[in-house]
């Protein structure tokens, strides 16, 4: 895609991915879950690369790095702008209970 033709969730997405990623790398403490995090994001990054990502894709990547990294509050703002560009993409579509 070019510049012009870019989703705007998609590039705050890929934008918010990539800072999260950058400050997970220099961040000099080791913690149980931190490969599962930086798979997680590699995945988000790519989905964003892909410029179409799916919406409960996106949900469920969010819930696993929050997971893996929520108790690290030198990571939280990052966190937070990922699963603020997350929301930009609204709420997956409800499943009808039968």
């Amino acid at each position: 895609m070019t510049g012009s033709d870019e989703d705007p969730r998609v590039a705050e997405l890929s934008i918010a991915v990539s800072r999260l990623r950058r400050e997970l790398a220099t961040h000099p403490a080791e913690f149980p879950d931190r490969g599962i995090a930086e798979d997680e994001l590699a995945a988000l990054a790519a989905m964003a690369a892909a410029g179409a990502p799916e919406i409960p894709r996106l949900r469920r990547s969010l819930l696993v790095v929050a997971g893996a990294i929520g108790s690290v509050s030198a990571l939280a703002a990052r966190l937070a702008d990922v699963r603020d560009a997350v929301e930009l993409f609204g709420e997956p579509p409800r499943r009808s209970r039968r």
